[in-house]
């Protein structure tokens, strides 16, 4: 396989893994906002903007919060590189790149589900229409992972594919942790503390985690427990654990079919192993800022390796 096509196929399922992640930072966020008074909504409105790593940008083009400015900014803002708009047309210029490698279920759950996006988005998304936006949004992504697994060969398009996608939900799920940890507990010192349970249920609600927590943890939200299930969790498929288990594995299925291994399986299988390691006890002892900080480092470096051992910029 050519590398800009691997390279077409990683980064499809990034950008479609990073918009479905910005749809569900929204859904959480507009449910929060539904509960608050207008000022409380505003900061949290700043929450989901700085979650998702739009803060700077935001204020470079906005005084304040409003709900109505924050969605539309990261659902169809123009200027902005990261919004949800920008993100599926990037999806499916990727999909037309690596057109020959993908099945025809694949592109077209791409292709016609683009088409409504951007329909849908082609101009300011009211109220009354923001929670069908973020739900297409949404059933785009499943609707594309459904069309990856049920029609896909299991070769080198697949793997790469998944890998891009592992890499990206691993990526959010740290970012997400180590913005609303800071945010909501200053302190490293978790025993004892007093938490917003409604600000940790957003954190919950956005990686949809919060019916298996609850299942798990009989409904008590508790710091501690949270980070614990979406870490070291690997029942659960947006943990870090589960993430670095299947990048792993995508990773391995592609050295064999390549008959090597390359820098990006020595690195996987090390941060694979020492994640499998450690507790949660260790993980707060070391700091847990620290830790993901660790870890989104150890995340990038294995997909610049893979981007290396493949050639994807042949």
């Amino acid at each position: 396989m050519l590398g800009r096509t691997a390279n077409g196929l990683f980064w499809m399922f990034r950008y479609l893994e990073r918009a479905e992640n910005t749809a569900r930072l929204l859904d959480a966020g507009l449910r929060m906002a539904l509960t608050r008074d207008l000022v409380t909504a505003e900061e949290e409105w700043r929450s989901v903007i700085s979650t998702a790593g739009q803060q700077s940008a935001y204020e470079m083009r906005h005084a304040s919060y409003t709900g109505h400015q924050a969605w539309n900014f990261m659902l169809r803002e123009k200027d902005n590189a990261a919004s949800i708009l920008c993100m599926y047309k990037l999806v499916r210029q990727n999909a037309r790149l690596a057109r020959n490698a993908i099945s025809g279920e694949l592109w077209e759950a791409i292709n016609e589900n683009w088409l409504i996006i951007d329909e849908q988005l082609a101009k300011p998304v009211g109220e009354n229409k923001v929670m069908d936006t973020v739900k297409t949004i949404r059933r785009a992504g499943t609707m594309a992972r459904g069309a990856l697994q049920g029609s896909m060969l299991r070769e080198e398009g697949y793997h790469f594919s998944l890998a891009g996608m592992f890499i990206e939900r691993a990526d959010a799920i740290a970012r997400i942790l180590d913005i609303k940890y800071y945010l909501l507990l200053p302190s490293l010192s978790y025993v004892g503390s007093s938490l917003d349970t409604g600000q940790w249920d957003t954190v919950l609600r956005s990686v949809s985690g919060d019916r298996a927590y609850r299942w798990l943890n009989a409904g008590h939200i508790d710091a501690r427990n949270i980070c614990e299930f979406l870490i070291l969790d690997d029942r659960f498929p947006r943990s870090l654990a589960f993430c670095h288990s299947q990048l792993r594995e995508n990773l391995a299925a592609l050295a064999r079919l390549h008959g090597t291994e390359g820098e990006s399986n020595a690195l996987m299988r090390d941060a694979d192993t020492r994640l499998s390691e450690l507790s949660i006890d260790e993980i707060f002892e070391q700091g847990l800022h620290e830790f993901l900080i660790d870890f989104t480092a150890t995340n990038a470096s294995i997909a610049e390796a893979i981007a290396t051992d493949y050639r994807f910029l042949s």
